[in-house]
């Protein structure tokens, strides 16, 4: 009886997975944040309504309490040879892990419209502002709901790197 409960969850899981990157396949980009087949399962798991889509326009990242938009930050090297890859997509460059930079998941990350620009995040009652310098690229691996910042900016919000990775919400400064 369990055996066919796990076979059928799994099955469950593929199927949706099929799904959305079929509809990846079609309009020829991948899901994004407010039609990813595989949240919006899980947001029904957890009893709550998926996004709604007026006149088929894309839905905006939800609002916390604070105005910021509600993230999963999490630790990044931004100097050669670290866990961040490449050089900067804003500049090109890498930069010292004790500069406030982050990356953005690639819907906030606007195509670059963000770059150079400062955002403001939010840990419980620390803020600080950070400069955009990267792309963490959704379609490459990272979640859509991603500021991947620097050493230092978990420093400036008294935070310990061990952790991997806070609940935080962010703006634009």
């Amino acid at each position: 009886m369990a055996n066919a409960k796990i076979v059928v969850a799994l099955i469950a899981v593929l199927a949706l997975l099929h799904v959305s990157s079929a509809a990846a396949r079609r309009h020829g980009k991948p899901p994004g944040p407010c039609d990813d087949a595989a949240d919006l399962a899980v947001d029904v798991l957890r009893h709550k309504k998926p996004p709604h889509h007026p006149g088929g326009h894309h839905c905006a990242p939800a609002r916390h309490d604070g105005g910021g938009i509600p993230a999963v930050m999490t630790v990044n090297g931004f100097r050669r040879g670290e866990s961040g890859g490449g050089p900067s997509a804003c500049d090109g460059h890498f930069h010292s892990d004790g500069e406030l930079i982050v990356a953005l998941s690639t819907e906030w990350f606007a195509g670059g419209r963000r770059c150079h620009r400062r955002i403001r995040i939010t840990s419980g009652r620390r803020t600080v502002e950070a400069r955009v310098v990267d792309e963490c690229d959704s379609r490459r691996g990272c979640r859509h709901d991603v500021v991947d910042s620097s050493p230092a900016v978990w420093k400036a919000l008294g935070l310990d790197t061990d952790v991997g990775e806070v609940p935080v919400t962010w703006s634009d400064a």
